[in-house]
């Protein structure tokens, strides 16, 4: 990051990068004159999955994307209070990790954000730090293109706050009330995660998944852990909780109360799981209802802003929707703590300004970096010999051609444009296939993705198709919530067992290439739509370089690979690349337990 100026005309107004970090999901987002130019998570560069530390090389592409260089950066803004945090932390008391003594004391540092941004970004300038809860709100107000809104913000646990409701009216965002750790919902819904067998920060998304198959005859023990107010807060009975064993955050009581010992990882999921599952997902649902009718009756707002990684609970967020009392509800798509990154640079543009960042609705994520041909080009022709199809210059060759493929049933990898900042793949780094399959979806489970075959996958549709054939009267282009599925086609590589989807509506304006594969499917097979989920085996992160979609190609059974405008198919490639690649798999970094929130 050199110190020469190199400050484009697009950065005439002020350069804003915000930072979250050291924690988990690390990520950096770039405002240059309010308007958003970048953004991207620290795991794609590194491949460590939810990796904490300061995002440089994220940073770094961020500045790249745009034409700048650190100096050329008014401000930076880290997505938290660390102060705040650290009385939080030692509120709570060292736990009781092996490591206690060296990586835990590490994380006890209110001086190392600053300190890191200093000496590892080379940065000498402003350093706005904002409070974890106003990042999150922030990541949603500023973005939904709302003159007001309510505002709730829901997670494990930030400073102190774990639950925010918050109220913005043009440049103005405030939070008015709070409820603060050790009382969280998000904490609750991780712990019975950790208690079901799945690993914390990684295995809600399973827990959600698994709970349709269940009945929720565990409601009311469930409904025990956490008391709801009739104005809409809440308290855990922390009788039932030890946020600081590694062990499990819940203990012996919770056994009695249930009668179901904890799930060992990786052990059969049976009948009794999916329950459990089934009914911390309805407790969850109708707790934030109560909180979200809160927010509206001290907004007095017909809008909603929602972030925090509770928010990504899509069967609750379209619950929301159909049963809440406000007419438009906007989900920040980066919701958990990558998303924060977003939050702080608007606050911090705010402050800079007076002014909030620009008021469009954020309509796009594919925020990070793009695609070289040229080089991809070279990459190919360095390794792979002649055993790829070129398509430069020639876009409806190449739909047509992987088109036709999807069509025979085939499993595509599709790496095109830039890439999604956020959880969800949306048509920049995809696995892709036909979802009229009747065993696609286990398929894909069991020997591309390589993960639990309960687990289900988001379809992409044409948005002016996408009513046709989902329950859907409104744009879904980030896969935030679930809806029924109504289609005349049998779709069961999409369809839940409870007959709903997770559905990513697609335009040509805001995802041209992706928009025009799946018309081209379209005009080959009747069908408007495509499974879509992310490109990447189980345990690792999206892919992000050509290099690591060709070792995700080679590694999992994906039958073709799209890389830009070439198309290499499994059977054309040499036949040692098959078979050395095949099955093999990174090390797992290693964790202080799986179980556990980690607090510090």
């Amino acid at each position: 990051m050199s110190a020469q100026n190199t400050r484009t005309p697009a950065a005439a107004g002020p350069v804003v990068l915000g930072i979250s970090a050291h924690f988990h999901d690390s990520a950096a987002a770039l405002l240059v004159d309010g308007r958003l130019v970048a953004a991207s998570h620290e795991e794609r560069y590194t491949r460590r999955k939810q990796d904490p530390d300061l995002p440089i090389d994220a940073v770094r592409d961020c500045l790249d994307q745009a034409g700048l260089r650190i100096t050329d950066v008014d401000c930076v803004a880290y997505y938290e209070d660390p102060a705040k945090k650290l009385h939080r932390q030692l509120w709570t008391g060292l736990p009781a990790f092996p490591d206690s003594s060296a990586s835990a004391l590490y994380r006890l540092d209110a001086d190392r954000p600053l300190r890191e941004i200093r000496d590892l970004l080379g940065w000498e300038g402003r350093v706005e730090f904002v409070d974890h809860h106003l990042s999150h709100a922030a990541s949603a107000y500023y973005f939904s293109g709302f003159d007001d809104s309510a505002v709730l913000t829901v997670d494990a646990v930030g400073e102190w706050a774990t639950t925010s409701w918050g109220i913005g009216r043009g440049a103005s965002l405030e939070l008015v009330e709070q409820v603060e750790f050790p009382h969280s919902l998000g904490l609750l819904y991780s712990a019975v995660t950790g208690y079901l067998g799945f690993e914390v920060n990684e295995g809600e998304y399973k827990v959600m998944g698994l709970a349709p198959y269940g009945e929720p005859r565990f409601r009311d023990e469930i409904g025990r852990l956490i008391h709801v107010t009739e104005d809409g807060s809440f308290r855990l009975d922390l009788d039932y909780f030890d946020f600081t064993d590694p062990d499990g955050m819940l203990g012996e009581r919770f056994t009695s109360l249930i009668g179901v010992p904890p799930r060992v990882p990786e052990s059969e999921i049976g009948k009794v799981h999916h329950d459990l599952a089934r009914s911390l997902q309805v407790v969850t649902e109708e707790t934030l209802l109560r909180m979200v009718d809160k927010a509206h009756r001290m907004s007095g707002s017909e809008n909603l802003c929602m972030a925090g990684g509770v928010a990504l609970n899509v069967v609750a967020v379209r619950r929301i929707v159909e049963e809440g009392p406000f007419a438009r509800v906007f989900v920040q798509p980066a919701a958990g703590d990558a998303g924060g990154s977003l939050g702080c640079a608007a606050v911090a543009h705010q402050r800079l300004t007076g002014e909030r960042p620009r008021q469009d609705r954020l309509t796009s994520v594919l925020l990070g970096s793009g695609t070289d041909s040229d080089g991809i080009a070279r990459l190919l022709g360095a390794y792979a010999g002649r055993s790829f199809a070129d398509f430069r210059g020639d876009e409806a060759g190449l739909l047509d051609a992987v088109a036709g493929r999807l069509a025979e049933g085939k499993v595509i990898g599709w790496y095109h444009g830039r890439e999604e900042f956020g959880p969800r793949s949306l048509g920049g780094r995809s696995i892709l296939a036909d979802p009229r399959g009747d065993d696609t979806r286990d398929r894909i489970n069991a020997s591309v993705k390589m993960r639990e075959a309960f687990r289900p996958f988001a379809p992409a549709v044409l948005a002016e198709h996408a009513h046709e054939h989902f329950r859907l009267d409104h744009e879904s282009p980030f896969m935030l919530e679930t809806c029924e599925v109504v289609s005349p086609l049998s779709l069961p590589a999409i369809t839940h067992v409870d007959k709903s989807a997770r559905v990513q509506t697609v335009t040509e304006a805001t995802n041209g290439r992706f928009y025009r594969l799946i018309r081209t499917f379209a005009d080959r097979t009747g069908c408007p739509l495509l499974l879509n989920t992310s490109f990447n085996l189980r345990g690792e992160p999206i892919v992000h370089t050509p290099v690591d979609a060709l070792l995700c190609f080679l590694r999992s059974d994906i039958d073709c690979l799209v890389l830009d405008d070439f198309v290499l198919d499994r059977e054309a490639l040499p036949q040692s690349w098959v078979t050395w690649f095949k099955g093999t798999r990174p090390p797992r970094r290693s964790r202080v337990s799986d179980s556990v929130y980690t607090l510090l």
